[in-house]
């Protein structure tokens, strides 16, 4: 399968490395708007500076790696150049953008689309959606979730996450969309929402704090905060069973800001544990994810399979709890125009 990367920053390396250790992918040409014009890299790949010029290089599959604003776009483009799409989340700066996608998706049923939510991928989750499919703690009572960093701009990252123009939504559609990803994935679809939105302490257009209070039809309770305020990074998702609970503590990073990735299993027995259960932590120590995504994409491309995890109605109903959220607060909602994203249901 021969692929090109659109965006060729720190994520579409790292999506190039994870392709070149599969056996039946290989990258032949990538685009980034810091080329200086069209050539070859060392390994013989060739580079672009335009995806456009990337189309034209008889691909089988396109993985997109771009800012916000452009993201939607390119997924078209690719599809429509009958092209299998990789697109990295979000998929675009707003509901709008992902509902696009999804009508040209429909135009080309042989194609596969599929978006990056790799801490799906991650072991931690893995297993606690094996034990949660088990049903050996009952269903799920309610969700608590924290992911937070010190900035909206941490580690050299480009600043274009702070304007509203390029990305759309600042920590919670950057960051935060991967903790409402997974409170879907693992609670169900939360219908009923409160927040508070508040950008007052980095100054800008986009959130540095969103605070949420969600339930779904279900009756199951999330409660999250998203934050660049957080100045010792966090990751930390509790998930309260009938029996039992599941903590998420850290996860592994590029940075390693988030600490040791996690997971212990508790079993209750209110009538005799007094409150304090026995508890079994599982700590891991490598992060397989970006390597399984992509072997997951691969999979669904090069055997016909349908995308299992990541699908874009997958990227739409996490894009609407995200925009859900917005929503709720009554005056963000007015200073932004945010509009109410169920009218795409």
């Amino acid at each position: 399968m021969k692929v090109g990367i659109a965006g060729f920053g720190v994520v579409g390396r790292r999506r190039r490395d994870c392709i070149e250790r599969h056996p039946h992918m290989q990258v032949v040409a990538v685009c980034d708007q810091a080329f200086d014009g069209e050539g070859m890299l060392p390994d013989g790949t060739r580079y672009f500076r335009d995806y456009r010029r990337l189309l034209e290089e008889g691909l089988d599959a396109l993985i997109v790696c771009l800012t916000n604003d452009i993201a939607a776009d390119v997924t078209i483009a690719g599809l429509e150049s009958g092209l299998h799409v990789f697109c990295e989340k979000p998929p675009g700066r707003s509901v709008e953008d992902i509902v696009r996608v999804i009508a040209h998706e429909r135009r080309h049923p042989s194609l596969k689309l599929m978006y990056g939510f790799n801490h799906r991928y991650h072991e931690s989750v893995q297993e606690s959606l094996a034990i949660m499919r088990s049903g050996e703690l009952g269903k799920v009572i309610n969700m608590r979730g924290v992911y937070g960093k010190a900035k909206l701009i941490t580690f050299n990252q480009p600043d274009w996450r702070t304007k509203r123009e390029i990305a759309g939504g600042g920590v919670l559609l950057d960051q935060g969309i991967h903790m409402v990803d997974l409170m879907r994935l693992l609670g169900g679809d939360f219908t009923e929402v409160h927040s508070f939105i508040s950008n007052s302490h980095w100054g800008y257009d986009v959130e540095d704090n969103a605070y949420a209070l969600m339930r779904t039809a279900e009756g199951v309770v999330g409660m999250l905060n998203s934050s660049a305020t957080q100045w010792r990074h966090r990751f930390h998702l509790d998930i309260n069973l009938d029996r039992g609970s599941l903590i998420l503590g850290g996860i592994l990073s590029g940075t390693k800001s988030y600490g040791a990735e996690t997971l212990t299993v508790v079993r209750a027995d209110p009538d005799n544990d007094r409150g304090d259960p026995k508890e079994v932590i599982t700590r891991y120590n490598r992060d397989p994810s970006w390597d399984e995504e992509m072997r997951a994409f691969a999979d669904s491309v090069l055997n016909g399979k349908p995308v299992q995890s990541g699908t874009s109605d997958d990227a739409l109903r996490t894009m609407q709890l995200v925009f859900k959220i917005y929503h709720a607060d009554s005056a963000w909602r007015k200073a932004y125009n945010i509009q109410d994203p169920d009218i795409h249901e």
